[in-house]
């Protein structure tokens, strides 16, 4: 993880700059592990359903079916578009959340046995999109995708009050 706020909990590492998405709330992690294995975390639904969720459906046709059965088991399912899909560097994608509609992408750039990796959410607030929750969200889910990629318990993880409130007023104050 990238930092801890003295109790032992990460700390906020998140950003906002422009990118192809315009206005990008974006985050980093550095992962001891090979990219083929974080790339195998993001798109295997077993190893996903470990950190975030799962999804269903036939990812040739451009799109899937995705639930973060992180947040439980009745988790709803959302239409998600895939712009890119280039193994194991680039996931770009489109979810929706609510009537909302969130543009995702994660980088990979990986050697010697560890991986680079660079999430970018549009992060207008045109688009709905709440820093202040999103960001800790964010924080909270790589910090478990980390868990899983180097053999740890994602389950380990809490999100309250470490993440939320923990960081909320940190990602509300970005700009």
């Amino acid at each position: 993880m990238d930092g801890t706020n003295g109790a032992g909990a990460p700390g906020p590492s998140g950003r906002l700059e422009g990118g192809p998405f315009g206005v990008e709330l974006r985050i980093e992690r550095r992962i001891e592990a090979s990219i083929e294995l974080v790339w195998a975390n993001l798109v295997e639904p077993a190893r996903l359903e470990r950190w975030i969720g799962t999804w269903e459906g036939d990812p040739g046709s451009g799109s899937v079916r995705f639930a973060m059965t992180a947040e439980g088991a009745d988790a709803p399912w959302a239409d998600t578009r895939i712009h890119a899909c280039e193994a194991p560097h680039l996931l770009d994608l489109e979810t929706a959340v609510g009537d909302d509609s969130w543009r995702l992408r994660v980088e990979l750039l990986g050697a010697d046995g560890v991986t680079l990796l660079r999430f970018a959410q549009a992060a207008a607030h045109d688009l709905g999109v709440d820093l202040a929750s999103v960001g800790p969200g964010w924080e909270y889910y790589l910090d478990r995708l980390v868990a899983a990629a180097t053999g740890g318990d994602p389950a380990s993880i809490v999100f309250e009050p470490d993440y939320l409130p923990g960081m909320g007023r940190y990602y509300g104050e970005l700009r």
